[in-house]
C-alpha cells in the first residue's frame, strides 16, 4: 500500500488507522504499537493519536521507548505523537465542539505523515466515535472468546447462533455513513482474533464460524492476532517491540517463543496489507 495515500479522504493526507475496541485489555495499544514500529522500519513517517489520554498506555509506550533510547544510546524510530484529552465543558454541544476543534488541531500536527495511528478508549463517547470516522483502516483486537464476541453481536450461546448486530457494530455502521455522507471512502474494517488457544477446541471452532458469518454480515475482514506471551509485558517498560528485538542494545535475548510472536506480528501485517516489509522469521 502506497501510505502517502488516503483512500478514504481527501487531498492526499495520510492514511489513518485506527484501533476501536470498546472493551479493556483487548490488545489495542499493543497492536497499535507494533504497527506504529513495523511502519517506521519500513520508511514511512507516521504519526500517533491517544484518544485514551487519560489510560495513555500508548503514551507511555512512547515515552518509554524514548527513554529507554535515550538512557542506552540507541536511535530507535519515535513517532510523531499527540494525546488528545476529552474536554470539560459546562455543555454537551461545547465540549464536543472543544474535543472535535482539538482532534482536528493534532491531525493538523501530523498532516505530514505518511501514516497515523490512532488509539481509542475502551468505552463509548464522542471522541472514541470521532476517531473512528476519521479511519481508513479501522484494526478491531478481540479476544478469541465468546464473551469478548459480544463486542460485535447479540449471541445465543446455547444454540450458537447470532441473534443481532452489537451496540459497537451499530457504531461503527453509523460512523461509516457519517464517512460516507463526507464523500469518503468505505472503511476497511479488519477485526484480529488475539490470545488464540494452540487447542483447536471447540469453543474456538464455534468462534471461528460466527465470526466468519458476521464478517458477511457486517462487512469485516479476519485477520491473525497475538497469542497470549509474556513478553509483551516485558517489553512495555522499555517501550520496544518484537520488531525491535534484533536492535543491537535491545536486552532482550531472542527465545523461539520470540520468534513465534515476531511471525505472528508479520501476518497480521501481511493480512492488513499495510507494510511491504514481511520479513520471514529467521530473521
Amino acid at each position: 500500500m502506497d501510505g502517502g495515500s488516503n483512500p478514504g479522504g481527501s487531498g492526499g493526507g495520510p492514511h489513518v488507522i485506527v484501533l476501536g475496541n470498546e472493551k479493556g485489555g483487548s490488545g489495542k495499544s499493543t497492536t497499535a504499537m507494533h504497527l506504529v514500529v513495523a511502519l517506521m522500519k519500513d520508511g514511512h513517517r507516521v504519526g500517533t493519536i491517544d484518544l485514551d489520554a487519560r489510560q495513555g498506555t500508548l503514551s507511555r509506550q512512547i515515552e518509554n521507548r524514548r527513554a529507554f533510547a535515550e538512557a542506552n544510546g540507541l536511535k530507535l524510530e519515535l513517532p510523531e505523537h499527540c494525546r488528545v484529552h476529552r474536554a470539560e465543558a459546562d455543555t454537551r454541544e461545547a465540549a464536543e465542539a472543544d474535543e472535535s476543534a482539538r482532534l482536528q488541531t493534532a491531525l493538523g500536527e501530523l498532516s505530514g505523515c505518511d501514516f497515523v495511528v490512532v488509539d481509542t478508549p475502551g468505552s463509548d463517547n464522542h471522541l472514541s466515535r470521532l476517531g473512528h470516522t476519521l479511519a481508513d483502516t479501522l484494526i478491531t483486537p478481540l479476544n478469541d472468546s465468546f464473551l469478548d464476541l459480544d463486542l460485535l453481536a447479540r449471541i445465543d450461546h446455547d444454540a450458537r447462533k447470532i441473534l443481532s448486530p452489537s451496540v459497537y457494530s451499530q457504531m461503527v455502521w453509523e460512523q461509516r455513513q457519517l464517512r460516507a455522507a463526507k464523500g469518503g471512502r468505505p472503511i476497511d474494517w479488519i477485526v484480529m482474533r488475539n490470545r488464540l488457544s494452540h487447542i483447536d477446541a471447540r469453543n474456538k471452532r464455534d468462534v471461528g464460524r460466527l465470526l466468519e458469518d458476521l464478517a458477511s454480515r457486517i462487512r469485516f475482514r479476519l485477520a491473525p492476532g497475538f497469542g497470549e506471551r509474556v513478553v509483551f509485558r516485558e517489553l512495555f517498560p522499555k517501550g520496544l517491540t518484537l520488531l525491535d528485538l534484533r536492535e543491537k542494545g535491545a536486552g532482550v535475548a531472542m527465545s523461539m517463543s520470540h520468534v513465534a510472536a515476531r511471525q505472528e506480528v508479520r501476518a497480521l501485517l501481511a493480512a492488513i496489507g499495510l507494510t511491504s516489509e514481511v520479513p520471514s522469521a529467521a530473521q
